[in-house]
């Protein structure tokens, strides 16, 4: 995908012309060293994945952040129980994901110019360029509206609705034994963070703790992504500006360890974007936005996903092995890739069988905009579905972005009626069917008959097989078959390619 920007990742080998030269002086054969270290590396990209490991890398960090971000059930939940390596924005926990956005910009560290080209460096020190070249790649929706209509535009007769949002302060905080960060002490850690669609505004508190936001970073990664995406080029020079810009001092006071100083370019960012507020110009931006960028959709679900799903997370484990109730997720970049293959748009329908925690249903209803149903029946992961949704919907507001309309049932999706009715108005059908039983399988064929013709259906196992049984019969009488491979890092039950199928309901 075009967010993994990949090109020049591979010129570590400078390193590995470093130990040719000793060569002629010690000409004993040596054991094969270590690889180069790969921590500015994708994942996404490393050559030689374990096929067994939880695929996790940095995301925006995010999404998910990773991000973020999609999650199907079904399969072995241990690696989803894996804990993730740091994220550089919002330090999702407990979650696989691969990673499917550039870290943020860092200004002060000593990067190796060979490591990235000269159009890389500077897409890392502009993020606006970045997502300007992102935004070329992705089809335009004309009747997408993104302006939540109940987005705060900074009336002076109301100071905004108070939102239920789940604040980072109650999952990530020194009472959840977290430590201060940056030379504060422990009375000083406290902060609030504003959002461009509200006057609410959520407590942080600047800490860090294992598999726990990291403060610090997810709220650079709200900044960049506000002067990035609601500003023009000229109201986000204060915010972006790579001498004196909000956002670079609280980077470099993040990297020095200047807890103060980062307290201090925070208010004055929160003081920028109110009177950005109050003078009308989030709002009018984002009435003219026709789409959300990958990016910001990713981040949004992985700030969904570490307060609700992420603290629970061991809940998935409960599965009955053996049934198709196991759980494992498609990941953000998956996702987003099955949306741009099967062309859905914000005015169509889109259902995911067997829907796990809700991601994908969330990431169909944010980053196209549609009307999007899932249906699950593991009771854990409906819970944690649930309480997604409901932080999902504050959220959004939160940023003040329109989503889709969500619809998340509960049951054996065979039998339930509201699901059976979105079917035969469905335009795209995902369905996680790797660890489904061919009964199950056999019943979603017969399920299938009631699709209008050119429905889309994304499935990792294909319906139609070479045998020709008499089950499957129906399947290659009513299934037109194109087999896709999709890269590393795409699943979260492993780091390697796989395999999975697009049929067209005839």
């Amino acid at each position: 995908m075009s967010i993994f920007n990949q090109k020049s990742k591979f010129k570590v080998k400078t390193e590995v012309r470093a130990v040719k030269k000793t060569l002629p002086e010690k000409p004993k054969p040596k054991p094969t060293s270590a690889p180069p270290s790969t921590s500015r590396i994708p994942s996404s990209v490393r050559a030689s994945p374990s096929t067994t490991s939880t695929p996790r890398a940095s995301p925006l960090p995010p999404s998910a952040r990773k991000s973020q971000i999609g999650s199907s059930r079904y399969l072995d939940p241990s690696s989803a129980l894996k804990a993730p390596s740091s994220s550089t924005s919002s330090n999702s926990r407990k979650r696989p994901r691969a990673s499917h956005s550039p870290a943020s910009p860092s200004f002060d560290s000593d990067s190796d110019s060979d490591s990235a080209s000269d159009d890389d460096w500077q897409d890392q020190l502009d993020p606006r360029k970045r997502l300007k070249r992102l935004e070329q790649l992705r089809r335009h929706d004309p009747n997408r509206r993104v302006r939540h209509p109940k987005m705060w535009k900074g009336d002076r007769e109301s100071e905004g609705e108070l939102l239920p949002i789940i604040h980072a302060v109650e999952v990530a905080s020194l009472s959840e034994k977290c430590q201060p960060v940056m030379g504060l002490s422990r009375d000083e850690v406290g902060v609030r963070l504003r959002y461009p669609g509200s006057n609410h505004r959520e407590k942080y508190e600047l800490v860090k703790g294992k598999d726990k936001i990291e403060g610090a970073q997810d709220i650079l990664t709200v900044v960049r992504h506000v002067a990035s995406i609601y500003l023009s080029e000229e109201e986000a020079r204060p915010f972006l500006d790579q001498n004196s810009g909000i956002y670079r001092r609280l980077e470099r006071c993040k990297n020095l360890n200047d807890g103060k100083g980062f307290k201090e370019a925070l208010k004055e960012y929160s003081e920028s974007l109110f009177a950005l507020q109050r003078k009308g110009v989030i709002a009018k931006n984002l009435e003219n936005m026709r789409g959300v960028p990958q990016e910001l959709v990713a981040f949004i679900l992985d700030q969904v996903y570490d307060r609700t799903v992420a603290p629970k997370v061991e809940l998935l484990a409960k599965y009955e092995n053996g049934t198709d109730n196991v759980y494992g997720e498609l990941l953000h970049p998956f996702i987003s890739d099955i949306f741009e293959r099967t062309q859905l748009t914000s005015d169509m329908v889109f259902v995911d069988l067997g829907s796990g925690v809700g991601n994908v249903v969330l990431q169909a209803a944010l980053e196209i905009g549609c009307e999007s149903w899932g249906c699950e029946m593991m009771e854990n992961a409906c819970n944690l579905a649930d309480a997604q949704k409901r932080e999902f919907a504050a959220r959004c507001r939160l940023w003040g972005v329109a989503p889709g309309k969500v619809h998340l049932e509960r049951g054996d999706f065979r039998k339930n009626e509201p699901i059976l009715e979105s079917l035969k108005r469905a335009d795209v059908v995902l369905v996680n069917n790797q660890a489904f039983t061919s009964q199950l399988n056999d019943n979603l064929v017969n399920m299938f008959l009631d699709l209008k013709i050119g429905c889309k259906i994304v499935s990792l196992k294909t319906f139609v097989h070479d045998n020709k049984l008499a089950e499957n019969d129906v399947a290659s009488s009513i299934l037109d078959v194109e087999h896709l491979t999709y890269p590393e890092e795409y699943v979260s039950w492993t780091g390697a390619a796989g395999t999975y199928c697009i049929s067209t309901r005839k």
